[in-house]
């Protein structure tokens, strides 16, 4: 295994950079495509949420990989080498799998313990996986990562150390009162129907607002997010949708806003919010939970005007208290990485285990050819009986040191194993290779489409 990730989030880079740095998931395409078109990656996969961009490969150089990787994101994201390099970050074999498993359980997260990542961890999966980018080590590790988030927030309280950025956001607006309170006789516009957007609309919606308009530039989400919203047994919430061109009118009878789409340029500007709220005496709730961002920074300055952003939520997140239970997560987080990596170094050794019994059967099988030159006589009994027992013979030779040798392959330092049992009975380079590329084709075949 030789894991790389490279890449920047809202701990090494400010939210300017980051802004300017987001890829769309078409981008994301193509950098996973020139990912693998270019030496020495193997395998490929990329998070790009609001607040990170990561690349995680598999490399058989390390200088090499990363200084490709690095060229690679400064190419798709349009920010210059020069100007990223001091904001990305760099972690290899055992401290990215504990990178990525951190982030998982959200001890990396701007509001530690929120569980959304662990969604768009499973989008990055799904993409490698229909890019055919993601091969065996990256379907591994991505999908343990999934389990080992989940049981982060099964087993520990890690969900109380923080909230999700959207209720994290309310709060911050509602400055100090009980969100359910302050949203109480309020009317809410959520620009987006995304997974952000909807989970903005649900929050909102479970904590007693009056009324939601949902508005998207697709009009068939907007409608299926207002269904959800409004089903039987659901939270009761009024709810109805309406096209972006919708939103300015929208706009002026919002008490609260929350807008997070995937536009590239401003979807809601200075003017436009100062037009809104011309003459009136109501207070205007803007959340803006997009990156780039949808909502002009200059509207803070408004009269009557109330903005969180990701900048600001950054900012307010770094003061909030840490739960006990992220020290028992981290206990969760340092045993799953020592697991995974035994499990891959044990896998390691297994196509030379394979290629050691297939050298011996096939030893058997020239054996058995033999004796029936020499021993014609021989009925189908007698042959069957032979055969078994030289089957046993070798079985039992062979049994303890490839399970021992698995054993310490599993071990810290343990990757040379392999290699002392090949040169040890002089096994056919080849077929050790052709052995592993049967499990990477079984490996992918496998798990494409299950993440």
């Amino acid at each position: 295994m030789s894991l790389l990730v490279v890449g920047l989030s809202h701990r090494s880079a400010p939210v300017s950079v980051l802004e300017r740095a987001s890829l769309d998931s078409d981008t994301q395409a193509k950098l996973l495509q020139d990912t693998l078109a270019a030496e020495p990656a193997v395998e490929a996969a990329v998070l790009a949420t609001c607040n990170r961009i990561e690349l995680y490969a598999d490399v058989d150089k390390f200088h090499a990989g990363v200084a490709e990787l690095s060229t690679l994101l400064a190419q798709h994201s349009g920010v210059g080498l020069e100007e990223l390099t001091p904001y990305l970050y760099v972690h290899y074999e055992d401290r990215a799998v504990h990178h990525l498993f951190s982030v998982a359980c959200g001890l990396d997260s701007m509001v530690v313990g929120e569980g959304q990542i662990l969604g768009q961890i499973k989008d990055a999966l799904a993409r490698g996986q229909e890019l055919h980018t993601a091969g065996r080590l990256l379907n591994d590790l991505f999908q343990q990562a999934l389990r080992v988030g989940k049981r982060a927030h099964s087993e520990t309280g890690i969900d109380r150390a923080g909230q999700s950025l959207v209720t994290f956001g309310l709060q911050q607006l509602a400055a100090g009162t009980e969100v359910p309170t302050w949203v109480k006789g309020k009317r809410a516009l959520v620009i987006g129907a995304g997974s952000m957007s909807s989970l903005a609309a649900a929050t909102l919606a479970r904590a007693g607002v009056d009324e939601i308009v949902i508005a998207n530039r697709t009009m068939e989400r907007a409608e299926r997010l207002v269904r959800i919203l409004t089903e039987p047994g659901g939270t009761g919430v009024a709810a109805h949708a309406v096209d972006m061109a919708s939103v300015r009118d929208e706009l002026t009878r919002a008490d609260v806003v929350v807008s997070c789409t995937g536009a590239t340029g401003l979807v809601l500007t200075g003017g436009v919010v100062e037009a809104a709220t011309a003459g009136r005496t109501a207070p205007l709730a803007l959340l803006d939970l997009a990156m780039p961002r949808d909502i002009d920074a200059a509207a803070h300055r408004l009269v009557n005007v109330r903005l969180v952003d990701i900048e600001s939520l950054a900012e307010a997140s770094a003061d909030a208290p840490m739960a006990a239970d992220v020290d028992q997560v981290r206990g969760i987080v340092a045993d799953e990485v020592a697991a995974f990596g035994a499990a891959q170094r044990a896998a390691h050794i297994t196509p030379t285990v394979v290629a050691l019994r297939t050298m011996a059967a096939d030893v058997v099988a020239g054996e058995m050819a033999r004796l029936e030159g020499r021993l014609p006589g021989l009925d189908d009994k007698q042959r069957a009986e032979i055969t078994q027992t030289v089957r046993r013979v070798v079985d039992k030779l062979l049994h303890a040191p490839t399970v021992r040798v698995k054993q310490l392959a599993a071990e810290p330092g343990g990757a040379g194993y392999a290699d002392a049992l090949r040169t040890l009975f002089d096994l056919d380079p080849e077929a050790v290779a052709s052995v592993s590329r049967a499990d990477v084709n079984d490996a992918d075949l496998k798990n494409r489409g299950r993440v």
